[in-house]
């Protein structure tokens, strides 16, 4: 890439990607950690019953997962709004 401008906007570009991906991956962390704990550190929460056959400890495992999927969605459409028009718009330079 010859022209300097050109270069800073994708520097500045990655440089928002890589911040948008370590919020995005920080949040998946500590809700990961956070339902480790609780299973470490308090048990009988966990264990206690919602219904038959469903504990807060399996509702809290399924939510683990699909904050995991709702985590990708937020990057997706972050991706999709954001990053993805403002390459296309660079690569038209």
């Amino acid at each position: 890439m010859s022209d300097p401008a050109a270069a800073q906007a994708l520097a500045q570009l990655a440089a928002r990607r890589w911040r948008v991906a370590l919020l995005l991956t920080l949040a998946m962390l500590a809700i990961y950690f956070g339902f480790i704990l609780l299973i470490a550190f308090d048990k009988p929460l966990m264990g206690q019953l919602l219904g038959e056959g469903l504990s807060l400890g399996i509702l809290f495992g399924a939510l683990v997962i699909v904050s995991a999927w709702v985590l990708t969605g937020v990057y997706i459409c972050w991706a999709n709004t954001h990053y993805d028009p403002q390459v296309r718009q660079l690569k038209n330079r």
